[in-house]
């Protein structure tokens, strides 16, 4: 039996004087995060919140994350973690798809959690406020930690494809702990290293990879709530910052900063890892010249824990490349038929190993085509070279990549086409130099009516998070289309 809450027990009993997490002056070291979150697994209980029952999380990284996080896994509840910008609507969708007992929110994020648990008819609580801080001051935290299995679920990652609504992507402990535990080894992440903590702990990468791989190994995260390239230039040189995590745009972003500093002063740095989006080489080389560390590429998704594939930190690294599977991981790149295609073709990615979901929520058909014969299907195109790195080509999915969060496009048209001006849309991702993509809509109208390209832009921006919105709206009078009615999107830049 085991719980991924135990590292942070274990590192707490080791260590409980290092701190676990700063944020600004706030510190929080182990001995406070243990007993906070022990309160909050005996809070939960007292509200009838039991092994198995789903409990969503909707904050930034901020200290309350962390604590709502192991309080919720400590008292064998499953974490879904939601993206503070999201609207009520949204957060609603998730929540009930998989009927969450309460949501633990705070901040600018409470009046659209407050709103959805109020039309779910569930419970919603501010874990930032002082009533919060006093209910569990007067709870006596059991140091007991619930015992649950490699193969129960501890996490559900809402991610949507490129049909249909949002599905829960379940994460057993079993999967998170293999792969935590991973990363650390790969990284070389010990009690001596501070980590960065911009990338966002509601998604997969940087729960895993920053807050679980530091709590694992008894390393400091130093906390920046909304990535500000300024503010995480000055964090990196005030925290002496050894362990940097980021997405593409994140490093682009902290080039800028530092040339309109006049260089960066930072030189504890030893490691740098990014992921979520193809890593621009030349992007890669200036990162690593002014920061003087080496920048590893890995791939990975929600679905897979996420880490699949690793550059290495010492030894041969490719530019361009997402390195080679980690410990425990195969990969084979399949045809259109399933067939492993050889070296240097192109081939869907598959993935087989203990960091592997255990399924969709709830969604036997998702699980049915992502799956073939225990392998999971990616939906991402890759090749191997002849020393076994391998190399993104393209993403057989519609998905975009903005600034690191995934956009899908279906998601954002099923909302344009509910404003009754508008007849036909497609939404795809343009090239843009600091996001990597940048979303635009191409729509029609409806005969008789009119609407504004800014009008359009604002109703997607009033109903979705605001990374999802289209920036771009372009009005058409037709959409480039094939035979059988199918809207091309391939030639859709053609158009604009």
């Amino acid at each position: 039996m085991t719980n991924l809450a135990r590292h942070l027990v274990r590192t707490a009993e080791a260590h409980p004087e290092r701190p676990a997490l700063r944020l600004d002056e706030q510190v929080l070291d182990y001995r406070t995060l243990d007993e906070r979150s022990a309160r909050v697994a005996a809070w939960l209980a007292d509200r009838g919140v039991g092994p198995g029952d789903r409990v969503a999380v909707v904050l930034p990284n901020v200290p309350h994350f962390a604590v709502a996080y192991y309080g919720a896994l400590r008292a064998g509840a499953v974490v879904v973690p939601m993206n503070p910008l999201l609207k009520s609507g949204e957060i609603g969708y998730s929540a009930g798809d998989c009927a969450a007992r309460t949501i633990l929110t705070g901040g600018p994020s409470l009046p659209q959690a407050a709103a959805a648990a109020q039309e779910l008819g569930i419970t919603c609580t501010d874990v930032t406020g002082e009533d919060f801080a006093a209910a569990l001051d007067a709870m006596h935290g059991d140091s007991a930690v619930v015992d649950r299995a490699d193969d129960d679920a501890a996490v559900i990652l809402y991610t949507s494809g490129t049909t249909g609504r949002p599905k829960g992507a379940v994460l057993t402990h079993g999967n998170l702990r293999s792969n935590t535990a991973t990363v650390a080894r790969l990284l070389g992440i010990t009690g001596d290293d501070t980590v960065f903590g911009g990338l966002p702990f509601f998604h997969v990468f940087g729960q895993t990879c920053g807050l679980n791989a530091a709590v694992l190994t008894g390393a400091c995260v130093t906390l920046l709530p909304r990535f500000d390239a300024a503010k995480a230039l000055r964090i990196l040189t005030r925290d002496r910052v050894t362990v940097m995590e980021g997405v593409p745009t994140m490093f682009v972003a902290l080039l800028a900063a530092a040339d309109a500093a006049g260089g960066a002063s930072v030189d504890t740095v030893r490691v740098s890892a990014t992921g979520g989006s193809a890593m621009p080489v030349e992007v890669l080389h200036r990162f690593e010249a002014a920061f003087g560390c080496p920048v590893v590429e890995g791939y990975g998704l929600s679905e897979t824990s996420p880490v699949v594939t690793l550059g290495a930190v010492d030894g041969v690294r490719k530019p361009g490349s997402i390195g080679v599977p980690v410990d425990g991981v195969e990969v084979r790149l399949l045809d259109d038929e399933g067939k492993e295609v050889t070296e240097g073709e192109v081939g869907e990615i598959a993935v087989l190993g203990p960091n592997v979901m255990r399924g969709y929520w709830n969604r036997p058909e998702a699980d049915a085509a992502a799956f073939t014969d225990g392998w999971f299907r990616t939906g991402d195109l890759a090749r191997r070279d002849e020393d076994g790195h391998y190399f993104i080509v393209d993403r057989k999915k519609d998905l975009i990549i903005r600034g690191g969060y995934n956009v899908y496009p279906r998601e954002i048209e099923e909302v344009l086409y509910t404003h009754p001006a508008v007849a036909e849309a497609a939404v795809i991702g343009l090239p843009h130099e600091l996001h990597g993509e940048e979303i635009c809509a191409v729509l029609t109208l409806k005969p008789g009516t009119a609407a504004t390209a800014e009008e359009l832009r604002d109703y997607a921006k009033e109903r979705v998070a605001a990374y999802k919105y289209p920036r771009t709206v372009r009005l058409v009078e037709a959409l480039p289309k094939g035979p059988t009615g199918k809207i091309l999107k391939r030639e859709l830049p053609a158009v604009l």
